[in-house]
Parts: C-alpha cells; sequence; structure tokens
C-alpha cells in the first residue's frame, strides 16, 4: 500500500512519516495559494507497476528475527510484488491531468482499488474509535 500519508503499518514507519509530512504540508499550502489561483493536488496511489517494488529499488538491512511476525511480510511481499501490481501508470497519469485541469481540482485523489479499500476501512475504523471515546472527549473543556 502506498497511502502511507493516511495511515502506517509495521515495515513502513519512515516511509509513511515523510509522507505523513507532505500531505500536512500540502493541505496548507493548498489553502495558502488557492487565492491566488493555484491547485494543489495529493495523489495517493495504491500499488502500481513502476518499478518502485523491485529492481534493487528497495534496500534493507539485515533481518532481525524478533520482527518476523510484523515486519516480516513487507520484507519479503513487497519485492516478490513488482510487475504483478494493478494499477496502470498510464491511467493515473491521464487521471492526474483530468483533475488538474477540473474547474473543482480535489485536495487528494486516491488510485486503485486497493487503495480505495484501504483508505474507506481506515477511516470506518477511525470514525468507530471517534465515536466510541466521544463522551471521554467532549469532557476535557474547561467548565465541563
Amino acid at each position: 500500500m502506498r497511502q502511507g500519508g493516511r495511515f502506517s503499518s509495521p515495515g513502513v514507519g519512515a516511509y509513511s512519516a515523510a509522507k505523513f509530512a507532505l500531505e500536512g504540508l500540502s493541505e496548507a499550502l493548498a489553502a495558502e495559494v488557492a487565492p491566488h489561483g493555484i491547485k494543489v493536488l495529493i495523489v495517493e496511489p495504491g500499488s502500481f507497476r513502476t518499478g518502485f517494488d523491485g529492481g534493487g529499488a528497495l534496500r534493507q538491512t539485515a533481518a532481525i528475527p524478533a520482527y518476523a511476525a510484523t515486519v516480516g511480510p513487507v520484507r519479503t511481499n513487497l519485492p516478490g510484488s513488482d510487475g504483478k501490481q494493478e494499477g496502470d501508470p498510464d491511467k493515473a497519469a491521464a487521471a492526474i491531468l483530468t483533475a488538474l485541469t477540473a474547474e473543482r481540482t480535489p485536495l487528494r485523489l486516491l488510485f486503485g482499488n486497493d487503495a480505495t479499500d484501504a483508505i474507506h476501512a481506515h477511516l470506518d475504523a477511525a470514525c468507530a474509535g471517534t465515536l466510541e471515546r466521544e463522551t471521554a472527549s467532549r469532557s476535557t473543556d474547561l467548565g465541563d
């Protein structure tokens, strides 16, 4: 998954940290430059056949047995997925151009069924967690 700017998972913390920072910066930038007619688009792709997962693009340190259950799947599955991803880079490029030329360019644009499903699941879980703790969350203001 490449939606590291929205959520993270074991084995990709550093990658996600960089993407979280870019998403936050992009949100602020979009609001700052919108009055000047400048558009900002955050692209959140799923797995695409770009060579990101193979061909020596990934560098790994030595495996640590204690993390085999959490990080191990990423270490083995990511390189093995190269060339098998469902996403079509040409279709994504066309969709980006369409979004940028639209009258109302979205701030975020998801690409791929995997990305869309993962973001929906993450948002549903976040919403459920917020609702579950809403009483405690709302009880912390002065005067409560």
